[in-house]
């Protein structure tokens, strides 16, 4: 990706640092395993489109039997030993994949219209909000966006696209760009 971090418009677009993920896979048998990674981070078992987060870790549910876990990049392997153990003998998994996406983050007044231009999503604030997670498409790729408590949206994709999805929200973002979707004009 370029060397772009930071991009002020109508929202803020910063590419963020990488963090520790692990992907977390397993049928009901595996229930008890898996909420070993929940344990670890203090925060529970996010359940349907749910996102459970504290700080910079927390646990994302991606599908009925996939949970994405967001930790510090140093402490993927101790998390993964304590996981693998737990999930052991059931049918399951828990896999590095910290280096296979990467994270953005859109925040400001406008920047749910700025994700809203780019998505198929009901981003209205009654529908989405802090604890929500969704998969979806971000212009012509996949991606996976959820709101921080803070107001930010958290937004990742493929590494491969990246760059991608960088020019996608900075478009989106554009000075003058408003809709007005979410909010009204000033003036």
């Amino acid at each position: 990706m370029a060397e772009t971090r930071e991009y002020k418009g109508i929202a803020l677009i910063r590419a963020e640092p990488p963090c520790g993920m692990i992907t977390l896979r397993g049928g009901p048998d595996a229930a008890k395993g898996l909420a070993t990674a929940g344990k670890r981070l203090g925060v529970k078992m996010p359940g349907p489109l749910g996102a459970e987060l504290k700080d910079d870790r927390g646990l994302l549910w991606m599908s009925p039997d996939e949970v994405l876990m967001l930790c510090p990049a140093e402490d993927v392997p101790d998390h993964l030993d304590a996981l693998r153990g737990a999930l052991k003998g059931h049918h399951a998994m828990a896999v590095d994949t910290s280096d296979m996406r990467v994270r953005f983050s859109v925040s400001g007044a406008h920047a749910r219209e700025v994700l809203a231009k780019l998505c198929p999503l009901d981003l209205a604030p009654d529908r989405f909000g802090p604890g929500h997670v969704r998969r979806t498409r971000l212009g012509q790729v996949a991606a996976a966006i959820w709101m921080r408590g803070d107001g930010a949206f958290e937004v990742i994709c493929f590494r491969s696209v990246g760059q991608y999805v960088l020019d996608l929200l900075q478009v989106a973002a554009a000075p003058g760009s408003e809709v007005h979707l979410f909010s009204q004009p000033v003036g």
